[in-house]
Parts: structure tokens; C-alpha cells; sequence
């Protein structure tokens, strides 16, 4: 066990700095300027401006887009689960092709298959959500058919309707958001099979590239008007 610390380091590091990173992201206060929180605030927009169109197939066709989107991300995550167990199951190949390279990468049979079990959680985890949200946004398609005339749209039932629609929509939105992150973190994890150090690098990697998405992209700068009761304003006067 002592031989392995490092190993056991480096994974716990992994954990945590993904726990970190979607609890802060999710549910912090400094998580709510993200790219994410701000593109949650458009999408009650859209629902609340869908309220003033008797036509709405132009919406229809948008929310075909993301939930086509969804099913193509669920569909990779499976690719990516049969290649995770197809190295399960090449143990002993991926062994014998590791001992021949310059660098010593070898290791034990035991410690490869803990590594693929990891992988193949991961995959397992990105495909349930992206699976999840494909369903959610169909849920939020059968919530616009069902969304109240434009005259009537000053109505309590019309209010009623649009928190609903924007809250699975929200919801929708931050489990393909989980999906991708799993992805995301996949790649970082990838450098475990190279060494526990590597692993260090790699994750600390990740965090950075997605908190700068996030935080400090010029997609964020982009959406910088903030929304207040459906109405767009800007952040600054200049």
C-alpha cells in the first residue's frame, strides 16, 4: 500500500478538484456569474418572449437542435464506454506494449484494470447525465407546445407556465453541463496512465481551460448584459 501513496494521491487530488469545481460552479455565489448562470437567465428570455408569438415553430426547431446535440454526446459517451472495456479486457496486450516503449511506463496488471474500472465509471457517469437531459429537453418541448396563447400571456396561468418551462430548462441545461464536464475530466484522467504526476498536471489542466470558459472566455464577456424580469439591461453604462 505504501508503494502506491502517490497513486492514491494524485486520484483523491482528481476527486476533489472536480467535487470542487462543480460544487463552486453549481452552487456558490461565484458560480452564479458564470457563462453557464448567465445563459440560464436567456433561456427564461426565450420562454418569456415565446409568450408574445402565436407561431412558435421557429422555437420548436431550435429545441430539436439541442435535444439532437444531446443525443449525439450520449451517443459518444457509449463509444467511449466500449473503448474504456475494450482496454479492460487488452490488459495484458497494453502491458507488453507499454514494457517495449523508451519510457518506463510499465505496471501492474492490477493497478491497468483499477485504472480502466475508473475510466469506465467515468463514461458510465457522462452517459446517464447526457441520457437524463436529452429527456429533460424533451420534456421542456412538450412544456412549449403546452405554452398559453399570446393573448393571453399578462395571465397568472401564463406566469406559472413560464417558471415552470425555464426551471426544467434550467435543469435540462446543467446536466448536459455535468456531461460535458465528465468528458472534460476524462482527458485529465487519461494521465494517470501515464504516471500519478502526470495525473497532478493533466487535472489541474482541466480545472483551469473550464474555469477560464467559464470565468474569463470571451463567450462570457459576450454575454455580459445581465437579465432582470425578462428584460435585458446592461451590467455597465459603457
Amino acid at each position: 500500500m505504501s508503494r502506491h501513496w502517490v497513486d492514491i494521491t494524485a486520484v483523491g487530488f482528481f476527486i476533489i478538484e472536480w467535487l470542487v469545481y462543480a460544487l463552486t460552479l453549481e452552487h456558490s455565489t461565484y458560480g452564479r456569474d458564470s457563462l453557464s448562470a448567465r445563459m440560464n437567465r436567456y433561456r427564461e428570455v426565450w420562454v418569456r418572449r415565446m409568450l408574445h408569438r402565436e407561431t412558435r415553430m421557429v422555437d420548436m426547431q431550435i429545441m430539436a437542435s439541442l435535444q439532437s446535440g444531446t443525443a449525439f454526446f450520449a451517443s459518444t459517451s457509449l463509444f467511449a464506454l466500449g473503448g474504456a472495456l475494450a482496454l479492460l479486457h487488452a490488459t495484458n496486450d497494453a502491458i507488453t506494449i507499454l514494457s517495449k516503449l523508451p519510457v518506463d511506463l510499465s505496471t501492474s496488471p492490477a493497478m491497468w484494470e483499477l485504472k480502466c474500472v475508473g475510466l469506465v465509471l467515468i463514461c458510465v457517469y457522462a452517459f446517464f447525465k447526457f441520457a437524463w437531459a436529452y429527456r429533460l429537453f424533451n420534456y421542456v418541448a412538450i412544456l412549449f407546445g403546452g405554452m398559453p396563447p399570446a393573448d393571453r400571456r399578462d395571465t397568472s396561468e401564463a406566469e406559472a407556465h413560464v417558471i415552470r418551462t425555464s426551471r426544467l430548462f434550467e435543469s435540462a441545461g446543467r446536466h448536459f453541463n455535468r456531461g460535458q464536464r465528465a468528458f472534460f475530466f476524462a482527458l485529465g484522467y487519461l494521465g494517470w496512465f501515464v504516471s500519478p504526476w502526470v495525473l497532478f498536471v493533466t487535472t489541474a489542466a482541466v480545472v483551469v481551460v473550464t474555469w477560464r470558459r467559464q470565468f474569463a472566455s470571451s463567450a462570457w464577456a459576450a454575454m455580459a448584459p445581465e437579465v432582470v424580469n425578462g428584460e435585458e439591461l446592461r451590467k455597465r453604462g459603457h
